[in-house]
């Protein structure tokens, strides 16, 4: 009793040693990371809270503004065309983006030796975005060298409009490149979702007199609704910050119909040299992004189904 007596605090004092040893490689480990988190993101956040409430031209004195720079934001007709022009973009890419990459995923899922396809569809995420849009630019030109109106008017007689052109068209054009450089990425992630759906469930479906289109709608959505929904909140927030395509493939600054929030936020820091108004812009968006992911993940609770 006396031997059991002595041995606990020793085995006590033990297992404190190697809890506090693990606790610092844990902590050497995490330092290189937590210390980017604060230089490239926390510090440059918080900077840009308190400048959004400043008016400042990178060089001169700050000075303190208060809501005045988010009051004229809010107020500018630009900044309300840029986040017109944003949410349309995002109607346009998102279902119909994801919408067609599912149902590639869902046909490369039944074909045998799809490899070949995956990396094709693919290839446009690797692509570089500059080098994408350089190549849509001449695609979608609309004078004479414009591959797809020349082809049009060729073929079927048809006068297409001038995609970049002109402020209709514009936000269309920027959506069928988006959808077409993420549609490999979205396509791959479904085929993973897809994957992870137990194929007695989907036998036991067609063993009921279930067919093609009611077991997707009944079994394949419901199975890759968690899926799904991960798809949507990021593609949401890619449509949300998209810029460098559209400022290749055309500047809205020659046509205010591709303006969006993030080339607004661009403008006004980089062009402008008012990096208050920029700040304040930008924080606007993050709390337009915010909210627009709230009502997503509130939705997700009616919508989304973790069960198997």
């Amino acid at each position: 009793m006396t031997v059991l007596t002595r041995a606990r605090p020793r085995t006590v004092h033990r297992a404190r040693s190697v809890r506090n040893r693990d606790g610092w490689w844990a902590a050497f480990f995490l330092a290189p990371q937590v210390a980017a988190l604060l230089v490239f993101l926390a510090f440059p956040l918080g900077f840009a809270v308190v400048l959004a409430f400043m008016r400042w031209d990178g060089l001169g004195q700050k000075e303190w503004v208060g809501f005045d720079n988010f009051a004229a934001q809010l107020s500018d007709p630009e900044f309300g065309l840029a986040v017109w022009n944003t949410v349309k973009l995002a109607l346009l890419t998102v279902p119909f983006g994801l919408g067609l990459a599912l149902l590639i995923a869902v046909a490369l899922n039944n074909v045998k030796g799809g490899g070949f396809y995956r990396v094709l569809y693919f290839l446009p995420v690797v692509t570089s975005s500059v080098a994408v849009a350089l190549m849509w630019q001449i695609i979608l030109a609309g004078d004479d060298y414009g591959v797809l109106n020349a082809s049009l008017e060729r073929w079927f007689g048809i006068s297409a409009p001038d995609w970049l052109g002109g402020p209709g068209w514009v936000i269309v054009a920027v959506a069928v490149v988006t959808i077409w450089s993420s549609l490999g990425l979205n396509v791959v992630i479904f085929l993973a979702g897809l994957q992870t759906i137990p194929p007695q469930i989907v036998e036991a479906a067609r063993m009921d007199g279930a067919g093609s289109l009611r077991i997707f709608r009944s079994v394949t959505l419901p199975l890759l609704s968690p899926t799904i929904f991960f798809s949507t909140v990021v593609a949401v927030i890619s449509s949300f910050q998209a810029f460098d395509q559209i400022y290749v493939l055309v500047d809205p600054a020659d046509n205010e119909g591709a303006r969006t929030i993030v080339y607004q936020v661009y403008e006004l820091g980089f062009k402008d040299f008012r990096f208050g108004m920029s700040s304040a812009a930008a924080l606007i968006l993050l709390v337009l992004t915010l909210l627009v992911t709230l009502v997503q993940f509130a939705a997700q609770k009616r919508l989304v189904h973790y069960d198997s």
